[in-house]
């Protein structure tokens, strides 16, 4: 305690001062008085509130995908800094009368700064604690197994304390610049718009703007969230819903029996290489797979099926004056007319006497059984009746060995053209197990290495933040220093 002796006539004063940590102590109860007689409490169930809108929209995506984790993260990342900018924001401006008195009789500006962290670090420490708690009740389901700790939940709510802090001290220092609460409240929006913009995470900044995230401590924030949620290896779930509305979508294609043989023998494609190895079950022959086909009312439905285009003798001209190989001999002129071929094509297809022979279809298979007997498949079946397949035979070796008898490689070149919708091949292949091969290569596509779960990357954020709460609480002590030079 410190001593200051005052000339006065006709006898000497002496003031006594409080050390900085008494006054530390002092200031300390009194914002708790403020706390329950002012109305500060206030904020707790204003916390409690937010957190249950944020848990109830993000429950159901929050820690089970890629999008719902990241969003999820942004939206925590949202509620920690509202949290803790309006728990401070009015603090310092509402009696800054007050302090500017009092630092005249001899507060210390460190001591009432020093009292207030440790007000405000409680104070978000328990809308930490409220928002986990509500929104665990709401329905978002929270890993069990942390990184740091044994915990998830605690690891956590670290880092949701870390940004709450991190944002009360920057409000702090908005509170201290502020010589009114009115002006407060209106430089406050503009912080909260910088943070959330900035953040570097949801939306794409222009390059010459990415240097102002290292300003925001919603950049670690996101940060760090988005790391513990693991947003990097959860499912790419967008791709489920595309694939699922794009069911109905038509197809139309041309293929060789070569290109789809060729397809099937690609065992690098995971999808390929799941269908090669999955066995055919028990021994049985050709025959009795024709007789099982032919018995089938489905497989006697599916012939009807459409699945080829009708070619005309106009559709393959038009083909053929498009083709780059026809672009060789296009400027060719025929002997004894003086006529190039593409003159004679184009007279052709534009003359009027000349339409019904155009009209005349090269190709008339329009079904799946018009396929097969163009394709002799059951003469083929009869030819290899009693060839026998065995067992364990896989899927890939009966593909392979089609790929090398001698009457397929016969017809390796022979187009088809099908006309399906996205449903059916999704069926036929395995709609799972092509939505797991997007969903992976999706995510690795959009892999952030700044959302990597490793302790090294935890750590540095946390770091961060903390940094963060220590500039902020001093630029509010320096602020505070020169109250004295304020003219009102």
């Amino acid at each position: 305690m410190s001593e200051t002796r005052v000339n006065s006539s006709p006898r000497q004063i002496s003031i006594r001062h409080r050390g900085r940590g008494a006054q530390v102590l002092i200031y300390f109860g009194k914002l708790l008085r403020m706390f329950l007689y002012q109305n500060d409490w206030k904020v707790l169930p204003m916390a409690a509130l937010i957190a249950g809108l944020v848990g109830m929209v993000t429950r159901k995506s929050f820690f089970v995908n890629m999008e719902g984790s990241l969003m999820g993260s942004f939206a925590v990342v949202c509620v920690c800094i509202w949290n803790g900018c309006f728990n401070s924001i009015q603090v310092i401006c509402r009696e800054r009368d007050v302090i500017k008195r009092e630092h005249r009789s001899g507060m210390h500006i460190s001591s009432y700064i020093a009292s207030h962290m440790m007000y405000q670090a409680l104070l978000c420490l328990a809308q930490t604690l409220i928002t986990q708690y509500v929104t665990s009740l709401v329905g978002v389901q929270y890993p069990s197994e942390g990184l740091i700790t044994s915990s998830f939940f605690l690891d956590f709510m670290l880092s949701m304390f870390l940004i709450t802090f991190a944002s009360d001290m920057l409000s702090l220092w908005v509170s201290a610049l502020a010589h009114n609460t009115t002006t407060a409240m209106t430089i406050m929006p503009f912080v909260l718009i910088f943070q959330l913009v900035f953040s570097g995470g949801m939306l794409t900044l222009p390059e010459w703007t990415r240097p102002m995230t290292y300003f925001t401590l919603s950049n670690p924030g996101l940060k760090v969230l988005a790391a513990q949620a693991d947003t990097n290896h959860r499912p790419y779930a967008t791709i489920s819903k595309l694939v699922g509305k794009m069911r109905d979508s038509e197809i139309n294609a041309s293929v060789t029996i070569g290109q789809v043989l060729g397809l099937l023998q690609q065992k690098e494609n995971p999808a390929v290489a799941e269908l090669r190895a999955r066995e055919l079950g028990r021994e049985l022959t050709l025959g009795e797979v024709m007789d099982a086909l032919e018995g089938s009312s489905t497989f006697a439905a599916l012939k009807q099926e459409p699945i080829l285009e009708d070619v005309t003798l106009e559709s393959a001209l038009q083909t053929l004056l498009q083709s780059d190989a026809f672009s060789a001999v296009t400027g060719k002129t025929i002997p004894l007319t003086g006529m190039t071929l593409e003159t004679v094509l184009r007279t052709l297809l534009s003359s009027e006497e000349a339409k019904p022979l155009l009209a005349q279809k090269l190709l008339p298979m329009s079904t799946l059984g018009d396929l097969l007997d163009t394709l002799n498949v059951s003469g083929l079946m009869e030819k290899y009746r009693e060839t026998a397949i065995d067992a364990s035979m896989t899927v890939g070796e009966l593909v392979d060995l089609l790929a090398s008898n001698e009457d397929v490689r016969a017809r390796w070149d022979t187009p088809i053209s099908l006309h399906t919708n996205l449903g059916y091949v999704l069926d036929l292949v395995g709609e799972e197990r092509i939505k797991s091969f997007l969903e992976g290569e999706a995510a690795r596509a959009s892999y952030v290495a700044d959302y990597e779960l490793t302790p090294e990357n935890i750590f540095k954020y946390w770091s961060s933040l903390i940094a963060f709460i220590f500039i902020f609480a001093l630029l509010a002590m320096v602020t505070l220093e020169f109250i004295d030079k304020d003219k009102r």
